[in-house]
């Protein structure tokens, strides 16, 4: 997409960069609220069931596309690996891992996506990318690492390979999303989230939450969270991404892939008094600067798409979206 030739105005262009980064930011936080007392995969799926009804209700007001079976089934796909493995993994990791670390984990999606994009094709990545996944690689371990380092307990194990496998799964199911026959534009992403939630509940019924799920305890700190990841998360914060996507240049708006591990870790800091010690602020800071290196890199090094593959991809959208690491 390019941008506007009349362009935004500043205010607007802040206001949806604030959106991004500080709505996107404290959806970690918001999750480790909402499964104080709610189920984490049955709040993840029934957050994305009602935001993608609510938001396939209103695309498909103006989006008239004829839908066919490829199409649900390309959306159970991208759905299952971003939604129902990816966001799930991380709604079931911070009953483990802090909010702040959890975002510093998941911030390491575009590392894994360059490296199995390269493996997939077979292709060199350059320099500056090679060097960003030696930097990103050395930040995840000394986050991760064993023992005590800096002032720092470790990560829970069990926590961090679940995340681990679900940033795998982000990345996987993003590559995917870029050729999968996905309907156009929010119409795609609403049917994605429908898919990822309903997903999600199997998950739910195998893990034995519903068995232990009380409406009785509920708090309303943890509905006053859910309610926000639907509306802010899910509904605005997208939308405003989706915006900036056409009125600003994609490594302006990919820039949110950096700052919203930070906002995370010094949200759940300030607000919910999660440590904070030297060896996460130095993890932090190699994670951030390996991910910006690589969104920033002038040399990527991707497989030549055909001019129809292009086309399609500039008018539905779909490539830059999917690579979207929000929680």
């Amino acid at each position: 997409m390019t941008p506007s030739s009349a362009g935004p105005s500043r205010r607007k262009l802040i206001s949806a960069f604030a959106a991004v980064y500080l709505i996107w930011g404290s959806t970690f936080l918001a999750i480790r609220y909402a499964i104080d007392t709610l189920p984490p995969f049955l709040m993840a799926g029934t957050r994305h069931i009602i935001a993608g009804t609510l938001l396939y209700i209103w695309t498909r007001a103006s989006n008239k596309e004829r839908l066919e079976r490829k199409h649900w089934v390309a959306a159970f796909v991208v759905g299952g690996l971003l939604l129902a493995c990816g966001n799930g993994a991380v709604a079931w990791a911070e009953q483990r891992v802090p909010s702040g670390l959890t975002a510093l984990l998941i911030a390491t999606v575009p590392i894994w996506m360059v490296l199995i994009d390269s493996l997939q094709h077979r292709v060199r990545p350059g320099r500056q990318v090679i060097f960003a996944l030696l930097l990103g690689f050395a930040g995840l371990a000394l986050l991760v690492g064993p023992g005590r380092l800096m002032g720092a307990e470790r990560v829970n194990p069990m926590g961090a390979g679940v995340l681990f496998v679900g940033s795998l799964c982000w990345a996987s199911g993003s590559l995917y999303a870029r050729k999968a026959p996905l309907a156009s534009g929010l119409l795609g992403t609403a049917m994605q989230m429908l898919a990822g939630g309903i997903l999600l509940f199997p998950l739910s019924l195998a893990t034995g939450e519903w068995h232990r799920f009380s409406v009785a305890r509920i708090s309303m700190p943890s509905v006053a969270a859910f309610v926000y990841l639907i509306a802010f998360g899910s509904l605005i914060g997208f939308t405003a991404y989706v915006w900036l996507l056409s009125h600003a240049s994609p490594a302006r708006a990919s820039t949110y892939a950096y700052v919203n591990p930070v906002v995370a870790v010094f949200l759940g800091w300030i607000i919910a008094g999660e440590h904070l010690s030297p060896r996460i602020l130095l993890a932090a800071a190699i994670i951030v600067s390996a991910v910006a290196l690589i969104i920033t890199d002038p040399h990527k090094q991707r497989r030549k798409l055909s001019g129809d593959e292009e086309a399609s991809e500039r008018q539905s959208g779909k490539k830059v979206e999917s690579e979207m690491v929000g929680a």
